[in-house]
């Protein structure tokens, strides 16, 4: 039986990106093919530290993985489903997209680029790490670059609706410096927009 290596479920508001304030059912998958970290590397641009933990987990089929949603989104049923990670785009298929859209619901994905992203996704967040000739994706709703201090703006391969930049965190709080380079770069480049990470701000999931 085909089982999905989860880390986590939770009902919470989208705190970055255009879809910003909304509330969603989040899946996150355990695992990554990525690294980040402050210096640069084979697996990371630098700049910054993963600030997730997706390494623990446990497998669940499809009915294990819907309980616990219905158990997350008490009452009601999930409107958006947001897949994230580590890397959704590892685990993902053809049958948990059909198994999601025929109990209802529109899916989002957050994915580094990296891995093709299987048709049936409503909402195609990505946020790239590597080098834009690794990436696997030429198009998606959104693209989100994380710059710290000093870091250039974007030349992005993906084509995308909307263009974010993030500044890059301290820890829970964000860095004063990347804001301030954030602003810069957007106030030069308009067709680029700043995002947030509201939920580190607020606390939440």
């Amino acid at each position: 039986m085909r089982t999905y290596w989860i880390n986590d479920v939770f009902h919470s508001i989208q705190g970055e990106g255009l879809r910003a304030g909304t509330p969603n059912l989040f899946i996150r998958f355990s695992g990554c093919n990525l690294a980040c970290r402050k210096e640069p590397g084979e697996k990371s641009p630098g700049g910054f530290d993963c600030d997730t933990e997706f390494t623990s987990g446990r497998n669940f089929s499809l009915d294990e993985l819907w309980s616990w949603m219905e158990i997350a989104i008490r009452p009601g049923k999930p409107r958006w489903v947001i897949l994230t990670g580590g890397e959704p785009t590892l685990q993902i298929d053809e049958p948990l997209i059909d198994f999601l859209k025929d109990r209802g619901c529109s899916i989002a994905i957050e994915t580094n680029g990296t891995n093709p992203v299987i048709d049936g996704v409503d909402w195609i967040t990505c946020s790239p790490k590597v080098a834009e000739h690794a990436l696997r994706i030429e198009t998606a709703d959104e693209i989100k670059y994380v710059r710290g201090y000093g870091q250039g703006i974007p030349k992005p391969k993906i084509t995308a609706s909307y263009k974010f930049l993030s500044p890059a965190f301290l820890g829970d709080q964000p860095d004063p410096q990347a804001v301030e380079w954030c602003r810069k770069l957007v106030m030069e480049n308009p067709e680029w927009r700043l995002t947030g990470q509201l939920h580190k701000l607020a606390g939440w999931r």
